[in-house]
């Protein structure tokens, strides 16, 4: 049985674009509808659930990164957050704001369809594949479940974007050995690590509060100086 192509929505003013980047994805076996109106985005991707959403950080009536903030609670899908500008902090807001991923404008159709491919591989998750052994991890009273992609602190759900889970679950099915941020970026994003991307980073800093452990002093995700990240196992019986 062939598979129900992927529904994209693309939030994005520049109609001329956005028709364009509609035309090169549907020639590549995907679904795409087009929003120009930012005020009117948060509650099409509310009403609809599309599987991925190409949200355009510059936007009239609402930008994408209070639309971002607004359907992150009930959207689970993938935010690839597009801009012209090529500020760091525009980068981080937009992170912590939960998108998944963040591209510069002008981006090239064919990197633009690979990230979204990988996004919503990423999403699809790899589960059905993996050993029942390996769908969840336990440490303490810390849950992580990669079938249902989902974790528990004490019982208690933990409100985590895409990216978060699967840097999470990275890490934790990794426990005990040092991560570079290289490793963990070809990983997660499936290109070469640059150098200068502040995502890994700020995801952790995401993920810590959420997950119990102390932000100012980790012990549970803890920053090895000038190689990367290790998930402290033990660290987890003293979850809060």
């Amino acid at each position: 049985m062939e598979q129900e192509a992927w529904q994209i929505l693309i939030v994005e003013d520049d109609q001329r674009l956005a028709e364009l980047t509609r035309e090169y994805l549907e020639s590549n076996g995907l679904k795409v509808a087009i929003e120009s109106d930012g005020g009117k985005a948060a509650a099409r991707i509310l009403k609809e659930q599309p599987d991925l959403v190409v949200l355009d950080l510059m936007l009239p009536g609402e930008d994408g990164l209070s639309i971002c903030r607004k359907v992150r609670g009930q959207y689970e899908g993938p935010i690839l957050m597009l801009t012209a500008r090529t500020d760091d902090m525009d980068e981080v807001l937009g992170l912590e704001m939960g998108a998944d991923d963040y591209v510069c404008k002008p981006v090239r159709p064919r990197v633009l369809l690979a990230r979204i491919r990988a996004l919503l591989r990423r999403s699809e998750g790899s589960a059905e594949a993996a050993p029942e052994s390996l769908r969840r991890l336990q440490f303490g009273q810390l849950v992580i479940d990669s079938a249902m992609r989902e974790a528990w602190l004490r019982e208690q759900s933990i409100e985590l974007t895409s990216a978060e889970f699967d840097l999470l679950w990275l890490l934790a099915a990794n426990a005990g050995r040092i991560l570079s941020r290289e490793e963990i970026f070809t990983a997660l994003r499936g290109i070469e690590y640059d150098g200068q991307d502040r995502s890994i980073d700020v995801r952790i800093s995401r993920i810590r509060p959420k997950i119990g452990d102390d932000p100012m002093h980790p012990r549970l995700i803890k920053t090895v100086r000038s190689k990367g990240y290790l998930f402290v196992a033990e660290a987890a019986e003293d979850l809060s």
